[in-house]
């Protein structure tokens, strides 16, 4: 079967999209073809690949796999990326709400830069002043740290706490930050799943800056954040230990298109 992708990325995150509204696509207990799709030498390349299916109540459902072919929790830049996708191939206009595996989600565009509700955090754990668990649609760690990130080996450093005994059956994302000033930040992301570092991580992002906010009690105003793929920032509401109206803001881009064959 003949199946017409899309490659997308948002800030170097980058993902397949497939137009899946009529149900087409062989998603069902299929992780291996999905992780041979997402293979960057055997396959199209990407970090995931992102299902945009139809929804009785929203514009469209995301569904979307990791690279490792499983299905997994909410990914922020690949919510940019879908509601992009969705916009281009006019199913939407100006505005987007969506549905993913945690609950709704709007999407706005302007000045082409998307802007995603995120899900609200209630609660943040503080392992230490530098150190902290949240979870911003997936699972994150976030530590803090004064020496350059450019410098850290993050994977090795980021698997000693991914696969340590809390977290290893289901995985965590850790993150690694520089605050460079007070509305700027510096984060290089694990991810689970990829198991491996991405160029940039929107949940990890919004995480970073969350606790951030905690850590330093900011008062909520926007924080630029720098990533390996680009610039995002994060504006947010903030409620004693909780934060609503958290919005991941950034850019979402169609990289190419084309024709694979599913065997």
């Amino acid at each position: 079967m003949n199946t017409k992708f899309f490659k997308y990325q948002g800030t170097g995150n980058d993902f397949i999209m497939i137009d899946d509204r009529i149900s087409l696509f062989p998603s069902g207990d299929n992780a291996q073809l999905i992780e041979e799709l997402c293979h960057r030498r055997f396959g199209i390349g990407a970090d995931g690949l992102i299902l945009l299916q139809k929804h009785e109540s929203a514009d469209f459902y995301m569904k979307y796999y990791n690279s490792d072919g499983r299905e997994s929790s909410m990914c922020g830049n690949g919510g940019r990326c879908i509601a992009q996708f969705a916009k281009d191939l006019n199913v939407v206009s100006d505005k987007a709400v969506f549905y993913a595996v945690d609950g709704y989600h709007e999407a706005e565009y302007q000045n082409n830069i998307v802007s995603l509700l995120m899900k609200d955090v209630d609660s943040i754990e503080k392992r230490s002043n530098d150190e902290f668990v949240l979870n911003t649609g997936s699972p994150h760690y976030v530590i803090f740290t004064d020496i350059d990130i450019a410098s850290l080996d993050i994977v090795s450093m980021a698997k000693k706490i991914r696969y340590n005994d809390q977290f290893a059956k289901d995985g965590i994302n850790v993150n690694f930050v520089n605050i460079i000033n007070e509305g700027e930040l510096k984060v290089r992301t694990y991810e689970r799943g990829v198991e491996d570092e991405t160029y940039s991580c929107g949940t990890g992002v919004t995480a970073s800056v969350l606790a951030y906010s905690q850590r330093n009690s900011i008062s909520g105003k926007p924080i630029t954040v720098q990533t390996l793929g680009g610039i995002l920032s994060v504006k947010y509401t903030p409620n004693e230990h909780s934060f609503k109206q958290v919005y991941l803001q950034g850019p979402a881009q169609r990289v190419f298109e084309g024709v694979i064959e599913l065997l």
